[in-house]
């Protein structure tokens, strides 16, 4: 053979096509092998064929069929004309907004699916009488909570002689709701006995609650706000109504974990079951 004439793997790899690729072309007779050895069923291309391959892959990624490129190639055009480049583009815009659309609902669907799970998770629990060492003040934002605690709740504890039970108990209730900024918040961690108040701490006695609903929360403190929302809302769902306020539970935080999406809080709501119209008027 010439110099000029490209085996079929030669041919693919300088056409950057795969030989099986080359098969359907010739098959659909799109692109055949300017020689076919009878002998031995070798197939070989011409340099010059390079240029209709290249060609082909590139109508391909502007989105023509092999249908539509082989009928070019037959009608001696090669390119399609503006009219058809406007269509395609034409099309493409059609495929976008059905593709936006779609990936709306797709994203809809992992939402529900997450809040589904994330309910699922919810679990209930009495919540033991306890006493609790207070201090109430209004911080910035959550990130001046640990802070707080480090530099202030702490060591007034400590001076004022309060032991910590094993295994701790702490958390914070927000007053007058969850606010991003300015946040008035009561802290209270659980102590042996009471001790005597002091400018800072306060020393109470919290009774028992009966039933609480209970959410595990993974991340940074600015998770929770959307945490609370939906489990109000799976809760009001449910039949459930919000009697004290609620409590969130630190459990691991920035003091034991650089990680933030490895803290870990737990939202605890005291609750009671609502009886449905019917029941409360069969009670009455």
């Amino acid at each position: 053979m010439g110099k000029n004439k490209l085996k079929i793997g030669e041919f693919s790899r300088l056409g950057r096509v795969t030989v099986r690729a080359l098969r359907h072309y010739e098959e659909i007779d799109l692109l055949t092998p300017e020689i076919v050895d009878r002998d031995t069923g070798y197939r070989y291309y011409s340099v010059g064929q390079l240029q209709k391959i290249f060609s082909i892959t590139k109508l391909k990624s502007m989105g023509y069929s092999l249908e539509e490129i082989r009928d070019l190639w037959d009608d001696e055009q090669h390119f399609p004309t503006v009219e058809s480049l406007e269509e395609k583009i034409r099309k493409c815009e059609d495929e976008l907004a059905v593709l936006k659309e779609r990936k709306r609902m797709l994203k809809a669907v992992v939402a529900s699916q997450k809040k589904l799970h994330k309910m699922e998770k919810v679990y209930f629990e009495s919540l033991p009488a306890i006493t609790v060492a207070s201090h109430r003040t209004i911080i910035p934002s959550f990130e001046d909570l640990g802070r707080l605690c480090y530099e202030v709740i702490g060591p007034e504890m400590a001076r004022l002689g309060c032991e910590c039970p094993e295994p701790g108990y702490c958390y914070t209730i927000e007053h007058g709701g969850y606010k991003p900024q300015d946040i008035d918040i009561e802290y209270r961690e659980k102590v042996t006995k009471k001790g005597t108040d002091s400018a800072l701490i306060k020393f109470k006695d919290i009774p028992a609650v009966p039933l609480a609903a209970c959410l595990k929360v993974f991340g940074p403190y600015d998770k929770l706000y959307d945490n609370y929302v939906e489990l109000f809302a799976y809760l009001e769902k449910e039949g459930y109504k919000i009697v004290d306020a609620p409590r969130a539970v630190y459990i691991d935080g920035i003091w034991n974990q650089e990680d933030a999406d490895k803290w870990l809080t737990i939202i605890q709501v005291p609750v009671e079951k609502v009886l449905p119209a019917l029941y409360r008027h069969m009670d009455g």
